[in-house]
């Protein structure tokens, strides 16, 4: 394989992703990104490169100041830049859920959104991988779930009761370790406790025989 053939299936691979990907410098301008973040921008290649994410990314807070994304006082808070700070500083992987508000038509939606920020070196140039994937889904069923506020089972969509352990493995082939936190663990003890002290042929029940 060549390396044009090389960079070809590099750009096939980077444009197969189904997350939206971005390729960003440590002030989080775009130096590339992958055609679901292309299908999502709807606009042209030379007004997205080179700009801010939060610009291209419609932030409603990327508006409120002259100097644009980053600098509104809500911008020390954006888990976007912030991730990605973070992972030029740290020199590491970083991972963050949030909400992002954005405007799209005019109108504001909210996203719930898992963003990754991979730092990686490139023609001596330190970089970014910023992927955004979009589980509003997830956030809305965790939300939605309904669940009995006394035995703690929930119901699916099928209207059957089940243990939240066995919900989650069905739907999210997840599984759950389960301990004691302290509370409970006191709590348990103490019965524990009082049933020894209850049981025939204690030594309670036989201090209490001779009184």
């Amino acid at each position: 394989m060549d390396k044009r053939e090389k960079k070809d299936m590099l750009r096939a691979v980077f444009d197969a992703l189904p997350s939206l990907v971005f390729v960003v410098d440590q002030d989080v301008r775009i130096q590339e990104y992958n055609a679901a973040a292309s299908d999502l921008l709807m606009a042209a290649r030379k007004t997205v490169l080179k700009r801010r994410a939060g610009e291209i990314l419609h932030c409603i807070h990327s508006s409120e100041v002259q100097e644009g994304c980053g600098r509104s006082p809500f911008c020390k808070d954006c888990i976007i830049r912030n991730s990605v700070t973070e992972a030029f500083q740290g020199n590491r992987v970083v991972r963050r859920r949030t909400r992002i508000e954005i405007i799209r038509d005019a109108n504001k939606i909210e996203i719930y959104a898992l963003i990754t920020a991979s730092p990686f070196s490139f023609q001596d140039r330190s970089l970014a991988l910023l992927v955004i994937e979009d589980i509003s889904e997830i956030a809305e069923l965790q939300r939605l779930i309904p669940i009995c506020s006394i035995c703690k089972k929930v119901r699916d969509d099928k209207e059957s009761w089940m243990r939240v352990e066995a919900y989650f493995k069905n739907h999210w082939d997840v599984n759950f370790t389960h301990g004691l936190c302290p509370e409970c663990y006191k709590i348990e003890i103490d019965k524990l406790g009082s049933r020894i002290e209850t049981e025939p042929g204690t030594p309670a029940d036989a201090d209490k025989s001779h009184r």
